[in-house]
């Protein structure tokens, strides 16, 4: 099977996200992964500027097993064995099992550290963004953030400890991490849905 798929050893972002489409039917899980990836191509060209693509492709590609192998038990592991038959290299599908807590794989890279600090916050800014009157990512603010984070009913299903340890473990204070990530989805607000109806 793998034969019938071009090595990604350096895998470009229409065949990752293509991918992503072809195992994800959940519109949000799409465009998290969109999200996701915004966040790590802005860390990448601060932290990384020469692998930029492999980060941001990282970050796009991260949950696209989620929608049809969601348990602890397949994901991330279904994904990253797909992703090793469609020949994406080790450094990305160690990124990718590094980013669930629950499967021991220590984060070492900054690329692994900056995958597990964007995966949840990218989901909570989203939903701070969808809780606006005018749906824009463009009237998020980090402080408001914060303070959402402190209410357990919103956007329950987002770990804030993950957030929280992600931010530490990327060496970032907490609301500077929060106002660049923000900032990344500025820069993808169309393609997100979080352009605004303002």
């Amino acid at each position: 099977m793998a034969d019938s798929h071009p090595a990604a050893s350096n895998p470009d972002r229409p065949t990752t996200l293509a991918l992503l489409k072809e195992y994800t039917r959940n519109e949000s899980l799409i465009k998290h992964g969109l999200a996701v990836e915004a966040c790590m191509r802005a860390y990448a060209r601060k932290l990384d500027p020469a692998n930029e693509e492999k980060w941001a492709v990282t970050g796009l590609i991260h949950d696209f097993d989620y929608d049809q192998f969601p348990t602890p038990d397949e994901h991330p592991y279904v994904g990253e064995k797909i992703l090793e038959d469609r020949g994406y290299p080790a450094d990305v599908r160690r990124a990718i099992m590094s980013h669930a807590e629950y499967t021991g794989v220590k984060r070492e890279t900054p690329m692994e550290k900056a995958l597990f600090a964007c995966d949840e916050l990218a989901g909570f800014l989203t939903a701070c963004a969808l809780v606006k009157p005018t749906k824009s990512i463009f009237e998020v603010e980090a402080p408001s953030v914060i303070k959402k984070m402190k209410d357990k009913a919103f956007a329950r299903s987002v770990n804030r400890d993950d957030i929280r340890n992600g931010a530490a473990e990327l060496g970032v204070e907490l609301a500077d991490h929060v106002t660049f990530c923000i900032q990344a989805m500025q820069g993808a607000a169309d393609e997100l849905g979080l352009k605004g109806t303002g």
